[in-house]
C-alpha cells in the first residue's frame, strides 16, 4: 500500500505551501518507505509515498500520459493492467507498473474507464489541460481515503485522516464506489453491482461455479515482484487462501523470482486457537510457516500506537488491529511486502455467529448487503492500516469484483445456516472446496466453527483489555460519559479508553464522525441485534457475545443475587467436519 495527498486548489503556489506539503506527506511514509514523490501544477500538489511492490525499479510516481498534461498519483494494484494495455494500442506507457493505465484509460474514455479496472485502488487524476481533477475509490473501500475542505477553496485528498485533519475546516471518510470529479463538483457512484439495491437473489447454487471463481480471484492476486506470503489463522477463510495459493503458485512469475515454496504467518497468545489451526493447516499444504507470539501486556502497550494507525475507537476494530498490527511489523522484518488474507468472506456468505438467527433468507441477504457496504469502516479498515503501517500490503481475494457478483447472485436459501441439515455457517464454501480426490483442507478445518480474529488469538486477550480498561476508567467518569462524548457515547470502560486516546490524536468533530456507531452482538449490525431479544442485554462484539451459537459464548446466570460467567464448551466432536456440536453447560 502507498500514502497519496493531494491539495487541489488551495490558491496558493509558494515554496511555503509546498515545504508543509511535503512535511505533511511524511506523516504518510510508514505506507510507502520505497520512494517519495511531490508534483506541482500551480496551485495544485499531488504527494506520493511508494510501497514498491511491481515494477520496483521503474514505477515511481506520480505517473503520466505521453505529454504529461494528465499526472496521476495512486495507491493501489491493478490486476488487469495487462488485458487494459492491449485495449490502448495507440498509447506509449513509460513504466511497467500496473497503475500506469490509469491516465492513458482517462485520455481515451473520461470518467468513464473506472468499472474496466480490477483490483483496488485510490487515486487522484489532474489534468493540466484545463485544470480539472478526479478523485475515486475502489469499489468495497479495500484501500483508505479521505476527503476534506479547507477554508481557502482548496480540496485535500489523503489515504489517512493524519494527512489531513490539521489543515481542514471539514472532512470525511471518501466513500467505497465513488468518483469526485471537478466538473460536476460533486461525487457520483461508479459502482453499482445488482447486489446494492439489496433484491434478493435467485441464482441456484453451483458449487463448482463458485470454487473456481474464488481460484480466479486468488490466482491474478499473485501478480508481483517482490516477496509475498498469505496470513493463515487457521480458520476457513484464511486457509482456502493459502491452499488455493499453494496449489496455484507454481507456474506464476513470482515463483520463478522468489520460489514456489509458499510462506505463512499466525499471531496469537501462547497456546491460542489460532495457533495451533494454523501450524496443522500448514504442516498439511508444506508451507514455510512462521508462528509469533505476544503477551496480553505487548498488545495494551501498542493501544496507542494501533489507534494513532488504524484511526478508530471503534472496540472490536481496535481488538482485532494490535495483533495484526504486531504481526505485520516481524512480517515486515523478514522482507515481506506483500501478503493475501481472508476478510470479506463473512460479510458475504453470512460467517459471523449471530447469522444463525437470521430469521429468513431476505433477512440474511439484506444483512449481508449492510455489512458489505459498511466494511471500509470495519475490516478492510484494519487489514489496510494494520498492515500499511509497516510498509506491508494486503490483498484480500474475497473482495475481487468477479467473485463478489457470483457469490451475491446465490439463492440466499443456500445461505442459511441449518445445523439439522449439517450446515453450519458458509457452508456453501466450505462444500465448495470439499474435494475427495485432491482435498484443500483436512475436513475439520474445513468445517471448523468461526472465530473472530480478535477471539482467535487468544480469548484472554479481550479480557486482558477490558481489565485495563477497568483500571483506567473510573465508575464516575462513566456516568458523564454522554456529556463528554455525545456522539457515539461509550457504553463501556473498554470503549472510553479507545475514546481518550482516539480524541488526543484526533481532536476535530469531523474525525470522530469518520468512526461507525450503533449496538452490535458478535459484529453484527444494528438491524440484526433485534433478531433475538437477549441481545440487547449483551451487546459485546467479541463472537462470544452469540449466546448459544459459539463453542465458547458467554453464558450470564443470576446466583443468590450475583452474576455469574459460565462458558459453554463442545462436548462431542462434529461428525465427519458437519453437523452441530454437541453442547454441555459446565459452571
Amino acid at each position: 500500500m502507498c500514502g497519496i495527498l493531494a491539495v487541489l486548489g488551495c490558491a496558493d503556489d509558494s515554496q511555503a505551501k509546498r515545504v508543509r506539503v511535503l512535511e505533511l506527506s511524511r506523516r504518510l511514509k510508514h505506507r510507502g518507505p520505497d520512494w517519495s514523490g511531490l508534483y506541482q501544477h500551480g496551485d495544485f500538489y499531488l504527494a506520493h509515498q511508494r510501497l514498491a511492490i511491481v515494477d520496483p525499479a521503474s514505477g515511481d510516481q506520480p505517473l503520466y500520459n505521453e505529454d504529461k498534461k494528465i499526472v496521476v498519483t495512486v495507491n493501489g494494484e491493478i490486476y488487469n493492467h495487462e488485458e487494459l494495455r492491449k485495449l490502448l494500442p495507440n498509447h506509449k506507457f513509460h513504466t511497467g507498473s500496473d497503475c500506469d493505465v490509469i491516465a492513458h484509460l482517462y485520455e481515451e474514455y473520461g470518467d468513464k474507464f473506472l468499472d474496466m479496472l480490477d483490483g483496488m485502488f485510490s487515486f487522484v487524476l489532474l489534468d493540466c489541460r484545463d485544470n480539472s481533477f478526479l478523485v475515486a475509490r475502489d469499489a468495497i473501500g479495500i484501500t483508505s481515503l479521505y476527503i476534506g475542505w479547507g477554508l481557502d477553496g482548496s480540496i485535500w485528498i489523503s489515504s489517512e485522516l493524519k494527512g489531513l485533519h490539521d489543515e481542514c475546516e471539514h472532512f470525511e471518510a471518501f466513500p467505497p464506489g465513488h468518483l469526485y470529479s471537478s466538473k460536476s463538483g460533486g461525487l457520483k457512484r461508479w459502482y453499482n453491482p445488482p447486489w446494492f439495491s439489496e433484491s434478493i437473489p435467485s441464482t441456484p447454487y453451483d458449487p463448482l461455479v463458485l470454487r473456481r471463481a474464488f481460484e480466479n480471484a486468488v490466482i491474478k492476486r499473485l501478480m508481483t515482484d517482490v516477496p509475498f506470503g498469505v496470513l493463515l489463522s487457521g480458520g476457513l477463510d484464511s486457509s482456502l487462501v493459502a491452499s488455493v495459493t499453494s496449489r496455484y503458485m507454481a507456474g506464476t512469475k513470482a515463483a520463478k523470482q522468489w520460489g514456489s515454496q509458499l510462506h505463512s504467518f499466525c499471531v496469537g497468545l501462547e497456546g491460542s486457537p489460532d495457533l495451533k489451526a494454523a501450524k496443522e493447516v500448514a504442516d498439511y499444504l508444506g508451507t514455510v510457516h512462521h508462528e509469533f507470539h505476544f503477551t496480553v501486556q505487548d498488545g495494551i502497550d501498542a493501544i496507542e500506537d494501533v489507534i494513532y494507525h488504524i484511526e478508530t475507537y471503534d472496540v472490536t476494530t481496535i481488538r482485532a488491529s494490535t495483533p495484526m498490527f504486531l504481526m505485520s511489523r516481524k512480517i515486515k522484518s523478514l522482507g515481506v511486502k506483500m501478503v493475501l488474507s481472508g476478510e470479506g468472506a463473512d460479510e458475504i456468505f453470512g460467517g459471523y455467529l449471530y447469522f444463525h438467527k437470521a430469521p429468513n433468507k431476505e433477512e440474511f441477504h439484506r444483512e449481508n448487503c449492510r455489512k458489505l457496504k459498511a466494511l471500509h469502516q470495519y475490516d478492510c479498515l484494519r487489514a489496510n492500516k494494520a498492515t500499511s503501517a509497516w510498509g506491508l500490503e494486503a490483498r484480500v481475494p474475497f473482495l475481487d469484483k468477479e467473485f463478489l457478483n457470483v457469490a451475491m447472485s446465490i439463492d440466499p436459501e443456500w445461505k442459511l445456516i441449518k445445523p439439522d441439515q449439517g450446515r453450519i455457517e458458509k457452508w456453501i464454501m466450505r462444500r465448495a472446496f470439499d474435494d475427495e480426490e485432491r482435498p484443500y483442507l483436512p475436513k475439520h478445518i474445513l468445517y471448523r466453527q468461526k472465530e473472530q480474529f480478535s477471539d482467535g488469538v487468544g480469548y484472554s486477550w479481550i479480557d486482558g483489555l477490558k481489565a485495563h480498561a477497568e483500571e483506567h476508567v473510573t465508575d464516575r467518569m462513566m456516568l458523564n460519559a454522554d456529556h463528554i462524548f455525545p456522539h457515539n457515547t461509550p457504553t463501556s470502560k473498554e470503549a472510553y479508553y479507545y475514546r481518550m486516546i482516539f480524541e488526543r490524536f484526533f481532536p476535530q468533530n469531523s474525525a470522530r464522525l469518520t468512526v461507525p456507531g450503533g449496538a452490535s452482538v458478535a459484529c453484527s449490525t444494528p438491524t440484526a441485534v433485534l433478531w433475538d431479544a437477549s441481545w440487547s442485554k449483551n451487546l459485546d462484539p467479541s463472537g462470544r457475545a452469540a449466546i448459544g451459537v459459539h463453542n465458547s459464548a458467554y453464558e450470564k446466570h443470576l446466583a443468590n443475587g450475583n452474576l455469574t460467567t459460565s462458558k459453554i464448551t463442545e462436548s462431542a466432536p462434529m461428525r465427519d467436519g458437519v453437523g452441530a456440536p454437541g453442547l454441555t453447560i459446565r459452571g
